[in-house]
């Protein structure tokens, strides 16, 4: 047990002694060394899970480890701990190992950067809150690090702060975050006063064991708790700050939509499996919100023109299939996409890192073209994660997004449509960003032709593992033969003894699958290969184009509705509110100033005034005490 507390605090720690070398000495050590040391520090932790793995895997038991007591009010007990289990292990997994790959990456995509080794330190702290997010043994522990991967995201999305959109992003991320976590906060407290606890293993032993349940109670818990998690992994309505994000370095990018920040929401519900599945009406809500999100995100990606912005919308659009699983209770499935969509995205993202980086910072895929044969790594690596994410056979994408599908048809037939012509539009978008930055002839300026290279080695390698995990990463849960069903089965009742078996209905509802992807990719070879259409000017858009290149005009309502709102209050409080109480207050100031001035005319230095003034007093108490009698 001794070994295990002391491997678990490695795990943790090391990420942030990472980030406390880099800060305080980075900038001496030199930019190489500051990425090694910010890289080493995510594979020792990474290192740290393949043991734990392991350890789980072969015992088939959790690890509960308790620091401390951390605070006692009343009957309320809450430790500082960790719970190292399936769930939390699988998690670990792809964060400490995507992480590692793309801090690799950083390396040489931020070597040019002045302020690489803050880079590396705002990384490690990212990687240090999300591993405390994910092993923590109850809700206030996996609060820290869900407040403390806001705060990195802040701090990577406004990282090249001398631009001030990027600053806005980054203040527009951690806002709308607050909101959600608001939602988070009053759930924890509802789940606190009704069980005294928030611990998660007491939690469930503490519902499975009531005689009676407070559900309409527990239900607003949940609801809140889904509040929190849509800001966190981008849902309707608060989705919009996602897309937003892309504007820090493409590493960042990488670290948020993929392996991180947005898997949070969906981790926490999949955690707290036991308290949602006692909210029907609540996973009836999950489910709409997870499909409605899915598709509105992916018809705005249809008509984005910036590389990383189109893979941005198509992440929220993935998740909203996640909440769609999670909302039908089919929590494992949920987690399977969560890691096919690691897989695929973290590796898409890097690509088109390495595209904008051949290009020297261009990201408008109008201004691209004509890259197979330039980047030929960068494009068969992208190519087989837009596969995968497309859904063709038989990449990992194709099982899982598969499996959200038929779980969809099985309940709720609407948001089975609903889902299934977001994944044709997934198919649609992905391979026009491939055939508009590979094919045909090249866009850009003459001297960007001129020098078009293939990444070097440090960016190409994360690809090419990544790519390799896309491809096969599906395998883990095969129809009738999951790996990860059987992993996961001790943490959710209904996965136990359960098998997809496919039959007709399932053969059917795959063909379609399959045949509505493959559609997508069509309509985008003809229209962007054979055609050769290319996306016209912002200024000549026009039309429903408009409107989704515009994002339906959302971010604009907001700030109707909310900015402008709030700033006007804000200074009519400023302009009246605070003047005349500020009047009022520095009014009495100058009263008490003007009697005080007066005042001390009386101190004058006469004796006579002095001997009069004393004389009065003193006739005056005499007269007091003589009335009194």
């Amino acid at each position: 047990m001794e070994m295990n507390t002391n491997l678990a605090l490695v795990l943790v720690l090391a990420p942030f002694l990472g980030f406390l070398i880099n800060v305080f000495f980075g900038k001496s050590l030199g930019k190489t060394v500051s990425g090694i040391i910010g890289t080493v520090a995510v594979v020792v932790s990474f290192a740290a899970t393949l043991f734990f793995f392991n350890e789980i895997t072969s015992t088939e038991k959790a690890i509960q480890i308790t620091l401390f007591d951390w605070i006692q009010i009343s009957n309320l007990n809450i430790n500082l701990g960790f719970l190292l289990d399936q769930l939390s292990v699988l998690w670990l997994l792809f964060v400490t190992g995507i992480g590692s790959l793309i801090h690799l990456y950083s390396i040489s995509y931020m070597h040019d950067d002045e302020n690489m080794h803050k880079f590396f330190s705002y990384l490690n702290l990212f990687v240090f809150f999300m591993i405390t997010l994910v092993i923590g043994s109850n809700l206030l522990v996996l609060f820290i690090g869900w407040e403390g991967v806001g705060l990195c995201s802040y701090l990577l999305i406004g990282f090249w702060y001398k631009n001030q959109d990027y600053n806005d992003a980054a203040k527009k991320a951690f806002i709308m975050n607050r909101i959600g976590d608001l939602g988070l906060l009053i759930g924890m407290f509802i789940i606190g006063s009704m069980f005294s606890t928030l611990d998660y293993a007491t939690l469930k032993t503490a519902i499975a064991g009531a005689s009676s349940l407070n559900i309409p109670l527990l239900s607003v818990s949940a609801l809140c708790l889904f509040i929190g998690a849509c800001g966190k992994s981008a849902q309707i309505p608060l989705y919009t700050w996602l897309p937003d994000a892309m504007a820090g370095p493409t590493p960042v990018s990488a670290l948020i939509h993929a392996a991180t920040m947005v898997t949070a929401g969906i981790f926490m519900v999949t955690r707290l499996n036991f308290v949602f599945d006692l909210a029907p009406n609540v996973q009836i809500i999950i489910a709409i919100i997870g499909g409605v999100t899915s598709l509105v995100a992916a018809t705005i990606g249809l008509v984005q023109t910036d590389i990383k912005k189109v893979l941005a919308y198509s992440t929220v659009s993935q998740l909203g299939l996640m909440f769609l699983a999670l909302g039908f209770g089919a929590y494992e499935v949920a987690v399977f996409h969560v890691i096919t969509h690691a897989f695929f995205k973290a590796c898409l993202f890097l690509g088109s890192g390495s595209v904008i980086h051949g290009l020297h910072g261009e990201q408008d895929m109008r201004k691209m073209g004509g890259l197979r044969k330039a980047m030929p790594i960068t494009f068969w690596t992208m190519l087989i994660s837009s596969l995968a994410i497309s859904g063709v056979p038989f990449f990992s994408g194709f099982f899982s997004k598969d499996e959200i599908l038929l779980t969809a048809f099985h309940h709720n037939i609407p948001l089975y449509v609903v889902g299934s012509v977001a994944s044709i539009m997934t198919a649609f978008y992905m391979f026009r960003l491939m055939f508009l930055t590979f094919f045909k002839d090249f866009r850009g300026t003459e001297e960007q032709k001129h020098h078009l290279h293939e990444s070097d080695g440090l960016i190409t390698f994360p690809l090419m593992i990544l790519a390799l995990l896309a491809t096969f990463g599906g395998l883990i849960s095969l129809p009738g033969n999951s790996w990860l069903n059987e992993y996961l089965a001790p943490l959710f009742t209904k996965v136990a003894g359960e098998e997809h078996h496919l039959g007709a209905t399932e053969y059917t509802l795959m063909g379609v699958a399959v045949l509505g992807g493959l559609l997508g990719i069509l309509i985008a070879y003809v229209k962007y290969f054979k055609q050769d259409n290319i996306p016209e000017a912002d200024e000549n858009i026009t039309g429903i184009t408009k409107v989704l290149y515009n994002k339906y005009y959302v971010d604009e309502s907001y700030d109707a509705l909310f900015v402008r709102t709030i700033n006007a209050l804000s200074r009519f409080f400023r302009d009246y509110i605070e003047t005349g109480l500020s009047a009022a207050v520095f009014g009495l100031g100058k009263i008490t100033n003007e009697l005080a001035f007066q005042g001390k005319k009386l101190q004058n230095g006469s004796i006579g005034l002095y001997l009069f003034a004393f004389v009065i007093g003193l006739c005056a108490i005499v007269s007091y005490i003589f009335l009194a009698q």
